[in-house]
């Protein structure tokens, strides 16, 4: 009896039931905002759920309190990745970018947990076990079993006898990336992403007369909605930088040092309109060389637009397709189906130059409305159903550059005989791919493990896919501006529209 007092029998605990009839009826939102959501944890008794949100930048900490539906902010930028409570649920513990921080709940306060952590680094070894996991990955999991009918553990011999040989992961990455090159498949080989350089240089989105030959750098060309265009810079073609940041740009000189890690900083420009003219200063943002590559796809397609609108007399649409993403679609869609384009007679879809992602069946049944009705308030036409997809003729231009699914949306575009195709023939390269990271991070590579086949055995892969209508650029039509691709593609969509009326 003693032994039973100190050591009381545990009161029985009925087992938890849960009340799952119609739980899909109360379903409700959490979060107050649409976000990247990061890791997310309840506190000890479930009455707060924390949770990391990012939609002003970097990730936030976030205290959601079930209780009361009340929502805050709790501490910012705390960094991606996961997070754990102590054992006495006082303390978050946060795994970010290779470091340990500890957030007190109570006191809001943040603090990093200094560790060091040593282990005997085999550099050798390391890169044979990636080896070996590389070769039965591709084993288990290439889209088709038979590997393309190749030799692998042939080509595992082969390539294996280099491994003593390597010490650095560039070449480790060219020797995978031959090795699965014999697999003669789309979306393999390797990538290493080692360190960049500390400074990146910027970019002041002009272009520049080659020819010129005195001091100082000529404007060709000022690029729309760059650094010397968004504001009255008073820079215009013709006009010559003399200095940067106060130094002289002299013949010959490599002035790109002067722009080094001046992304996003204050640039001081001293200008002359002519040689030897009156100067001005003007201080503008540099910009990363990801900023101008887009400032100058925009570029290139307003000029297909215009050209477009130009030969076409209005009556033609024009979009294009930069990747098989969400953001493209809703670019498409938006542009499509505006008011500058909804009414007109028939669309050119240009996808050329499109790296692929996963949006062939949006694109297509975007593309393939069919009109049923007509909205007429007392005579008067004012629109049509469906009034979320284009019902008239459509065309979609191609190149030889387009891959994966820059191949698999032209490839049910025309299995489903939606409208022609116009271009160059493109590689059969429609493959679901894996890019995986591997145990070191810097050492990526792919397996293309989802097939995709037509309904009569086919697959993508492999299979070139040929326009309707053939039509090449040359070199030389690049250089010069000249689009015979898309000027085939206005010829006949006028004839499409033609019919159409």
């Amino acid at each position: 009896e003693k032994k039973n007092e100190d050591n009381p029998k545990p009161a029985e605990v009925e087992p938890l039931k849960l009340d799952l009839d119609n739980c899909r009826d109360r379903i409700i939102r959490l979060t107050v905002n649409s976000s990247n959501l990061g890791d997310a944890i309840l506190d000890k008794d479930g009455e707060n759920l924390y949770y990391k949100a990012a939609f002003e930048g970097g990730y936030d900490l976030w205290r959601h309190n079930l209780l009361e539906s009340r929502t805050e902010i709790i501490s910012k930028n705390v960094g991606g990745g996961s997070m754990t409570f102590d054992k006495d649920y006082k303390n978050l513990y946060f795994l970010s970018g290779g470091n340990i921080k500890k957030f007190d709940t109570s006191g809001r306060s943040m603090k990093n947990v200094d560790f060091e952590a040593t282990f005997n680094y085999k550099p050798y070894d390391e890169r044979a076990y990636m080896f070996d996991h590389v070769y039965r990955q591709i084993k288990d999991k290439f889209y088709v079993a038979n590997l393309h009918g190749v030799d692998w553990d042939g080509y595992r011999k082969n390539y294996e006898r280099f491994l003593p040989y390597i010490n650095n992961n560039y070449d480790f990455q060219e020797m995978l990336s031959e090795m699965l090159g014999e697999l003669n498949a789309s979306h393999t080989g390797a990538r290493y992403s080692g360190s960049w350089a500390s400074l990146q240089t910027a970019n002041l989105g002009l272009f520049y007369d080659e020819s010129y030959e005195g001091n100082g750098l000529k404007v060709k060309e000022v690029v729309n909605n760059g650094p010397c265009s968004v504001k009255n810079t008073d820079i215009k073609p013709g006009c010559i930088i003399q200095k940067i940041d106060g130094t002289d740009i002299t013949t010959g000189m490599d002035y790109f040092p002067l722009l080094d890690g001046k992304i996003g900083k204050q640039i001081r420009l001293t200008v002359s309109k002519a040689k030897g003219g009156k100067t001005f200063d003007v201080v503008v943002k540099g910009i990363s060389k990801g900023a101008l590559t887009d400032l100058l796809y925009k570029r290139w397609v307003e000029r297909n637009r215009k050209l477009v609108d130009s030969l076409s007399n209005g009556r033609l649409a024009y979009v294009h397709v930069r990747a098989m993403n969400s953001k493209s679609f809703r670019d498409v869609y938006s542009e499509l189906l505006s008011e500058r384009n909804r009414n007109r007679e028939a669309v050119i879809v240009d996808e050329r130059h499109n790296g692929g992602g996963w949006l062939h069946d949006d694109l297509c049944t975007l593309l393939s409305g069919k009109e049923y009705q007509n909205f007429v308030p007392q005579g008067k036409y004012i629109g049509r159903d469906p009034f979320n997809k284009w019902t008239k003729p459509s065309c979609v231009l191609i190149c030889e550059d387009d891959y994966s699914n820059g191949h698999g949306f032209p490839m049910v575009y025309k299995t489903l005989g939606i409208g022609k195709l116009i271009g160059a023939p493109v590689a059969g390269t429609m493959t679901a791919v894996w890019w995986e990271k591997m145990i070191d991070p810097t050492m990526v590579y792919g397996i293309p493990q989802v097939g995709c086949r037509t309904l009569d055995g086919i697959y993508g892969e492999n299979t070139q896919l040929n326009p309707d209508i053939v039509v090449y650029n040359t070199p030389e039509d690049y250089l010069s501006g000249n689009d015979r691709q898309l000027k085939k593609a206005i010829e006949e969509m006028l004839k499409e529209a033609d019919k159409n009326k």
